[in-house]
């Protein structure tokens, strides 16, 4: 009796679960992809400076009297002081002072960090300073204090160019989207090209060493990519 109970209760099971598949329609769906781009303008340019010694005639002119000149040129740029950091000290001839030859051959270096919210008094900084002093000067990097907030927008904005995509697309033929199914977001960054090359900003400084930069800086490019899965109607 159990026997017989328990294979009409699996047989029941079993018609139950075929009856759903069966009442189960394929869901009808659209695939898209959509994509968003907007420029910002850096408002954080970081930049660095390399100084080195060198020796003027006989005498050498010392990094800590490089240094000053830079220092007062940040401070009267009015650059905050958190703003001006040394990234690193170096030097050449070192095996000089280890054999305790004339020191006026070793001639050091120190790279410095300098943060700016825009280039217009980066001639002036470098123009103040004794040029034969300078070793290098080049943008480290550069991005925008809002790029997660520009990521985001841009990645809305994506997706709505998705869903437009949709739309039209299933307009044509009749129907309308039901709803969202799947979200994938494909590529999201940011990539930039910085337009003036930094022989010109010393050239430049060099020229007309009291005048502020003229030079625009080129904007960022922040760019979002997503595959979106619509049910249709």
């Amino acid at each position: 009796m159990k026997k017989v109970m328990l294979l009409a209760a699996g047989l029941f099971l079993a018609m139950s679960t075929f009856a759903q598949q069966a009442d189960k329609q394929p869901v009808k769906k659209i695939e898209v992809n959509g994509s968003a781009e907007m420029e910002v303008t850096p408002d954080e340019i970081y930049f660095s400076i390399s100084l080195r010694e060198y020796m003027k005639g006989k005498t050498k002119v010392e990094i800590s009297t490089l240094e000053k000149q830079l220092q007062k040129a940040v401070a009267d740029a009015g650059i905050p002081k958190s703003d001006f950091t040394i990234e690193n000290v170096y030097g050449n001839n070192f095996e000089i002072l280890k054999k305790k030859k004339d020191p006026t051959e070793f001639m050091a270096r120190k790279q410095y960090r300098l943060k700016l919210s825009k280039l217009d008094k980066l001639n002036v900084i470098l123009g103040a300073v004794d040029a034969e002093g300078i070793e290098s000067a080049r943008i480290a990097s550069y991005t925008s204090c809002k790029m997660e907030e520009y990521r985001k927008e841009v990645k809305i904005k994506a997706l709505q160019a998705a869903k437009d995509k949709a739309e039209y697309m299933l307009a044509g033929i009749g129907n309308k989207i039901d709803g969202i199914i799947e979200i994938q977001e494909m590529n999201t960054d940011n990539y930039f090209d910085a337009r003036p090359m930094m022989s010109n900003y010393l050239a430049k400084a060099g020229d007309s060493a009291g005048n502020e930069s003229d030079i625009e800086f080129k904007t960022i490019k922040v760019r979002a990519e997503v595959r979106a899965v619509f049910a249709i109607k």
